[in-house]
């Protein structure tokens, strides 16, 4: 009798592995950040005026309590706003299949305010610097990393063209799709906003990048458990008139080398 319970558990095991492991595909957002890049338009235009804030603005809505993102409104874009209606139109797909609720306030709260950089989510994201990860580690949305070995397609990725972060920067935000070869050279496929025609996917050599850094989606729930999303981020706020290292960026926003391991 006990030799049979002893082999009974094994069964069991199994279906508890079985089940853990399809758990975590289930919760693989990457898959729904790329859905999300899918139903984006191509083109446009490349601009960072008055004209494409109000054409944001037009292109997000409540109805019914949930978030409705039209992004062939959104023209013409830029990088930050183009890779910020990526992750709106994520939790909006998220809200659709019913695995995300959010509260009314908390969608308000999401939209595009106008705020300047720093104040609210959309100004963080919009931050010189990193942005979007000070956001990911705040929120405990996912982990930072920067090593490309690590990367999948469905990452957030903040390219820094230079040494220099924060007000005399040169960067990009796009949404990571894949490395290849070519010619011996390795290029980094992404997509974005690009100058000068807008929406679309680019390839970029690796070698013309200073510093790379990965956001990952894995807990969107915790945009509705995380603190208020009008609070001010001193930090990301700063970075309008001053600069700031590698080093602190890396402390302050936790930024890993791997993202499965943390400090």
């Amino acid at each position: 009798m006990k030799h049979w319970k002893k082999w009974g558990l094994v069964p069991c095991a199994l279906f508890l592995l079985t089940m853990a492991l399809y758990s975590k595909e289930e919760q693989n957002f990457n898959q729904v950040v790329l859905q999300a890049v899918g139903s984006m338009p191509t083109g446009g235009g490349y601009a960072t005026t008055a004209s494409s804030m109000k054409h944001l603005h037009q292109a997000l809505s409540l109805k019914k309590g949930s978030l409705v993102v039209e992004p062939g409104i959104a023209k013409p874009s830029f990088c930050s706003e183009a890779t910020y209606l990526v992750f709106l139109k994520t939790i909006q797909i998220l809200q659709e299949q019913k695995k995300l609720f959010l509260h009314e306030e908390t969608i308000a709260a999401l939209m595009p305010h106008y705020e300047s950089d720093g104040h609210g989510f959309w100004g963080c994201w919009n931050a010189n610097g990193p942005g979007v990860a000070q956001l990911f580690y705040s929120w405990g949305l996912g982990p930072n990393f920067t090593n490309l070995e690590f990367a999948e397609p469905g990452d957030f990725l903040k390219i820094f063209w230079t040494d220099a972060i924060g007000i005399s920067e040169h960067g990009h935000l796009v949404i990571y799709l894949g490395k290849e070869k070519k010619g011996g050279v390795t290029y980094l496929n992404c997509w974005s906003s690009n100058k000068p025609d807008g929406y679309g996917k680019r390839s970029y050599p690796l070698s013309k990048m200073h510093h790379l850094i990965f956001s990952r989606l894995q807990n969107p729930t915790s945009i509705e458990r995380s603190m208020p999303l009008t609070k001010k981020d001193s930090y990301l706020a700063s970075l309008l008139l001053k600069s700031t290292s590698w080093e602190e960026v890396k402390r302050l926003c936790g930024i890993r080398v791997n993202p499965d391991i943390a400090y």
